[in-house]
């Protein structure tokens, strides 16, 4: 009742009429010049420094003004500064303006801190950021999130692991990766809770790639315990491109994106582009992976009215591969096999997402906007791994295949409005969610060479489904000051069918999870913004978890907490800090590779972040994060509370030159320090310092770029893990690091063509 009456409290502030009605207003739209819409451009009204940014059609307001003539400044990073002078407002009336920026070199300097909005708090990773830096997939994208690193350990069409905030978030356990509002995590995955594979997305089609640390968005549930990203698909090319890649080891890729409607169409606000995508490599290991990845989008998007936008998107994602697995380091030692070596080389397997993806906006009267998405999405996933080779099978091996076909339907909508409160702004969102699993034939057997099946393990169907709402309001409770409130509400319901079993009965289980959130931000001069963030997050355990123990730790909570500060000491710097903490209940892990549940205890991490992007000159630029975590076990006891694998230390950072046309260049590192392998701390995952390279020329519509990994050809370890076991001579079982070796010096070149 409390939740309900809250609802309808908002639902009248959200509707109530404004408190000056014979004021006037200055409704407007920032576009780009190509037509299509900005959303989160900066917009001051003076006199009167009020301030606010563009929703997702691009449009903003200013009501309830006094009779008079008044300037209008929009900023935003990558576009040049647009002033409007003298724009008339009278008594009752609406003066409306048509904003367009031209795009221009990325400067810090034309930013200042007090002028941004904070609403949403999320930071966004530019497109400048994703051109010049190495990038083979939208996986790699997530490296751009100051903190946050991948590991590859399968053949390179496998999810990549991630790790973030003192996690080994696994696949996607602690994390929420959203793609054009559709989920990436896979709950209640064949492989892993959670399984987020990007390889679907085409790089160059990353329109923005948004990203906050902490459980503090009501938009953002399930998985959003470490943090989340956003990526956002480009809804406009302003040119056709051609790219042909080709690299060491055999690899080779081949892009193409094309406008399908003219200039005249897109300054209409009308856009539609196809693009496809073939990749080919053997890879860097002694037995090639005859990795192929396919992928195949399009998207049209129109703005109706002036007032209303649809967008439909459909994608194609098609993958195979071979890979050499993790190996063990006495089979290195020994001489058996190389860094590079198998013990088995028939693993790998193959992958396919189709996304058909729908959205409708609505920018209503009374200055609010109404948003709806529908999706469908098909996913079918392979796997065969071998991880602890004649430990359980001295005859046929312990190689597993775990499969499964799933359909993914889903709904998100929200109602967002900007108005007044005692004089002050206050922007509120509602918004309804569902998304709807049906997974068949999830499967875990032992096999032998991919081709022979020696053991079900196990076998079900699996329905989960997720709905629920949620509510923000922001208010700006002086001109320093903006405080916002949240909550959110997810209702669960899980269902198992296990086909091995034909004595068992299907079972479903209901749970649901309350979820507040809360965010301060104080801007103590232009220069410095102050913020505090506070609340609940939570991730799902695996149906075949919850129905078993009847829904016990169904939807363990994280509560987490953030103290930072963003400073901006000259106009070229900015530098953000945070203290941060995130307590984790108790929960129960379901393991694929094993078909079996592990309890899980409480953990506790804490921590600090250093960012630091800098403009040297007028197209040089310099950026750098370093992070510490601190990750321990709270009920196990004393000397075994380490958490495997969780990063302590982190650095990253670069610097590059990009003018927009002739030479670009940039150098970046990422370290990640030495870390436990063990709950004991007796054996260490050797950390790694990498340097990568990537220069070029753009010359009108041609581009020629080199990108190396690896320059300095160091032999490092991608990924590490403590594993039991036993080659096929050996007598005994032996427990040690066993990894997958990373990317050697890898040089590769790209020549694009735009028109």
């Amino acid at each position: 009742m409390r939740f309900t009456s809250y609802l309808l409290f908002i639902s009248f502030l959200l509707g109530k009429a404004p408190l000056f009605a014979h004021n006037g207003s200055i409704n407007g739209q920032v576009l780009e010049d190509n037509g299509l819409e900005i959303t989160g451009a900066t917009v001051q009204l003076d006199p009167g420094s009020q301030h606010t940014t563009t929703n997702a059609l691009g449009f903003f307001s200013f009501p309830n003004l006094p009779a008079g003539n008044y300037t209008i400044t929009v900023q935003m990073l990558g576009f040049e500064t647009k002033v409007t002078q003298n724009v008339q407002v009278r008594d009752s009336e609406t003066s409306t303006l048509r904003i367009e920026l031209l795009s221009a070199p990325l400067d810090l300097s034309t930013v200042e801190i007090s002028n941004t909005h904070v609403a949403s708090g999320l930071q966004t990773v530019s497109a400048l950021d994703i051109q010049t830096r190495p990038v083979n997939t939208a996986q790699d994208v997530l490296r751009m999130v100051p903190g946050l690193f991948i590991a590859q350990h399968a053949g390179g069409g496998k999810a990549e692991q991630l790790f973030l905030r003192g996690f080994d978030i696994d696949h996607g356990t602690d994390i929420n990766l959203t793609v054009d509002d559709m989920p990436v995590n896979m709950v209640s995955h064949a492989h892993g809770q959670g399984y987020a594979d990007l390889h679907f997305v085409i790089p160059e089609l990353i329109g923005s790639v948004n990203y906050k640390k902490g459980p503090y968005d009501a938009d953002a549930g399930n998985f959003t315990t470490a943090g989340r990203v956003s990526f956002k698909t480009t809804d406009a090319l302003d040119q056709s491109i051609i790219k042909l890649e080709a690299g060491q080891f055999n690899t080779y890729r081949l892009m193409g994106a094309f406008n399908l409607l003219n200039k005249e169409a897109g300054r209409k606000n009308q856009h539609a582009y196809i693009a496809a995508e073939d990749t080919y490599s053997d890879g860097y290991f002694d037995s090639p992976q005859a990795f192929r990845r396919l992928n195949l989008m399009g998207k049209y998007s129109a703005l109706l009215d002036d007032d209303h936008r649809v967008s439909f998107s459909a994608s194609a994602f098609q993958s195979n591969w071979n890979a050499s697995g993790q190996i063990p380091e006495r089979a290195v030692k020994s001489g058996l096999i190389s860094p590079f070596g198998a013990i088995d080389n028939t693993e790998g397997g193959a992958t396919s997402r189709y996304n058909f993806n729908f959205e409708h906006s609505k920018s209503l009267s009374n200055n609010g906007l109404l948003r709806n998405r529908l999706y469908y999405i098909n996913y079918n996933f392979e796997l065969y791994s071998n991880f602890t080779f004649f430990l359980n099978d001295p005859l046929n091996g312990d190689q597993i295949r775990q499969k499964e076909k799933r359909n993914i339907f889903g709904y998100n909508g929200s109602y967002q409005k900007e108005t007044q409160l005692f004089g002050r702004s206050l922007q509120s969102e509602i918004g309804l969610f569902l998304r709807a699993d049906q997974t068949n034939k999830s499967e875990l057997t032992r096999t032998r060479s991919r081709t022979t099946n020696t053991k079900a393990l196990k076998l079900g169907d699996i329905a989960e489904t997720n709905t629920g709402a949620y509510i923000s309001e922001t208010l700006e409770i002086t001109d320093k000051l903006t405080f916002n409130a949240a909550v959110r509400a997810d209702v669960f319901q899980f269902q198992y069918v296990n086909a091995l079993d034909s004595l068992y009965h299907p079972q479903k289980v209901n749970s649901s999870v309350f979820s507040p959130k809360a965010n301060l931000y104080f801007d103590a001069t232009r220069k410095i913004r102050l913020y505090a963030s506070g609340g609940y997050g939570f991730h799902s355990n695996d149906t075949r978890v919850v129905v078993p123990q009847n829904g016990l730790q169904t939807l363990p909570k994280a509560l987490g907490f953030d103290l930072g500060a963003i400073v901006q000491p000259t106009p070229s710097l900015f530098v953000q800090v945070a203290a941060w903490y995130l307590a984790l209940q108790q929960e129960f892990v379901y393991v694929g590779d094993e078909g079996v549940v592990e309890p899980g205890g409480r953990t506790r991490r804490k921590g600090f972040d250093l960012t630091g992007r800098l403009q040297l000159a007028r197209h040089f630029y310099a950026d750098a994060d370093f992070t510490y975590a601190h990750a321990r076990a709270i009920d196990e006891e004393a000397g075994k509370q380490y958490i495997p694998l969780a990063p302590k230390y982190t650095a990253t950072g670069g610097i590059r030159y990009d003018r927009g046309q002739g030479l670009y260049a940039g150098l970046r590192f990422r370290h990640l320090g030495d870390r436990s392998a063990n709950s004991d701390n007796s054996l260490i995952a050797k950390g790694y310092f990498i340097l990568d390279a990537v220069g070029g020329w753009k010359k009108k519509n041609f581009e020629l770029s080199c990108t190396i990994q690896n320059l300095t050809n160091v032999l490092w370890k991608e990924a590490q893990f403590e594993t039991e076991s036993r080659l096929r001579n050996e007598a005994e079982p032996v427990t040690e690091i066993h990894f997958t070796s990373g990317t050697p010096f890898f040089l590769k070149t790209a020549l694009t063509y735009r028109f």
